[in-house]
């Protein structure tokens, strides 16, 4: 076969080293040796002894996600071969979580992460059910998070002496030591006067780095 689809641009090549690595801008590739997970629905293909399983979150996770709609759907990937991952032609992209680090995560921007991370949902401080019920996934350990977003994400520095707000909705996710809290940007009256109406944006202190994706559409929920 001949043409632009089978130029090396599109084929995949032999595996250059185990775990996970970027397959294109839209998809993830991981090599399986043992175990890892991945959100449900998000395998495309795969090849070798593999075997994938519904991870249940526990009680607490479980009524985490009954109770705000939010949650972190998985699958484990068992066995030795090899597995590719997107979702939504989302653009994806790695993030290696050192011991020490501490990554908070919107679980909807979640694609899969190696077993040696750990993670549990977490209310967001500052922004309760009262102010939206901000439920994210908080990630330690030692190992690589794949996330994907809706187009090209913003990585914003947060100083002391320069704070970032950002739409609760567009947020993916920020490092650690960042104090977190709502912030009311605008008065009812000034939203009918015309106002821009963001009347509600979380606000993140400290020094680190927040991840916002270029939009502030909220996703639909999954069924």
């Amino acid at each position: 076969m001949k043409g632009d689809l089978f130029s090396s641009d599109h084929m995949v090549q032999p595996a250059a080293a185990p775990g996970m690595s970027l397959q294109n801008a839209k998809s993830i590739r991981y090599v399986v040796g043992g175990e890892m997970f991945a959100r449900q629905g998000s395998m495309v293909a795969y090849r070798g002894d593999l075997r994938f399983e519904r991870k249940g979150q526990g009680v607490g996770g479980m009524l985490k996600r009954a109770v705000t709609g939010e949650g972190l759907p998985l699958m484990s990937v068992r066995g030795q071969g090899e597995a590719w991952f997107a979702h939504e032609a989302q653009n994806c992209f790695i993030v290696d979580v050192e011991p020490g680090d501490e990554f908070t995560v919107n679980g909807r921007n979640v694609l899969c992460f190696d077993a040696s991370l750990s993670y549990e949902i977490k209310t967001v401080k500052g922004a309760g059910i009262a102010g939206g019920g901000l439920f994210n996934s908080l990630f330690t350990g030692h190992g690589r998070l794949g996330l994907i977003c809706e187009g090209n994400p913003l990585v914003i520095p947060v100083s002391p002496e320069l704070p970032v707000f950002v739409d609760t909705d567009a947020v993916v996710g920020w490092t650690a030591r960042l104090h977190t809290s709502l912030h009311r940007s605008q008065s009812i009256g000034s939203m009918l006067r015309g106002g821009s109406g963001e009347a509600v944006q979380l606000k993140l202190e400290g020094e680190g780095y927040v991840v916002v994706r270029p939009s502030e559409l909220t996703p639909q929920k999954e069924h």
